[in-house]
């Protein structure tokens, strides 16, 4: 039997969403997106330079309606998520970037290994880049994560709109002030009305007040 929630998500053609590591921090950070490129070193290597609070890796590029995490998952030559070990390898590297203070199939669970590309390593919590697809149910997806929250191991949420305001597919899930998302990084990139020039940053003057 398809549950509503089921039956919405069929509605998603196609997503990005990113895997949190994530440091708790009492003030602003920077964040990044590791995984997809070879050129950029090992997870490890991120974690190690004490620069970042938040390190996302990228991309889970489709979910839900049956397909698996292990097809979908694309981290541009660092692992093959589809090979035996799958992305085994990085769940060393998600260990020791919690044991630098940087939290991190997903979240918890108990499904066999074959769906855990990461091995036994449990990430923080999921981050919204939603760039195609539906424009509808991310708030809904939201509240449906943040319910895998236990005392002593919350699932964080963020989410990363362009910056034009409403987001065009997360406008809904931010402006109806869900309270759901604990972190909200703007894109400034990717859309010549407020993307930073070389140069010249007048662009990001228009969205700070």
């Amino acid at each position: 039997m398809t549950t509503n929630f089921e039956a919405r998500e069929i509605l998603l053609l196609v997503i990005l969403i990113i895997l949190t590591l994530l440091k708790t921090s009492q003030s602003g950070g920077i964040a990044i997106y590791w995984g997809q490129s070879s050129y950029e070193g090992a997870l490890t290597q991120a974690c190690a330079t004490g620069k970042y609070s938040f390190v996302n890796i990228a991309f889970l590029n489709a979910f839900g309606n049956g397909r698996k995490p292990e097809i979908n998952l694309n981290l541009a030559g660092h692992c093959n998520p589809q090979s035996i070990n799958g992305c085994n390898i990085l769940s060393d590297g998600i260990s020791y970037c919690q044991g630098c203070g940087i939290k991190n199939g997903f979240l918890g669970g108990k499904s066999y290994s074959a769906l855990r590309p990461f091995g036994n390593a449990i990430l923080d919590g999921i981050d919204f880049d939603i760039e195609l697809g539906s424009k509808l149910y991310w708030d809904e997806l939201a509240r449906y994560l943040k319910g895998y929250s236990q005392p002593g191991q919350a699932v964080y949420l963020s989410a990363a709109p362009q910056c034009p305001f409403p987001d065009r597919f997360l406008g809904n899930a931010l402006k109806l002030n869900t309270g759901l998302f604990d972190f909200v990084w703007v894109q400034f990139c990717n859309d010549p009305s407020c993307q930073y020039r070389y140069g010249g940053i007048n662009n990001l003057y228009r969205f700070v007040e």
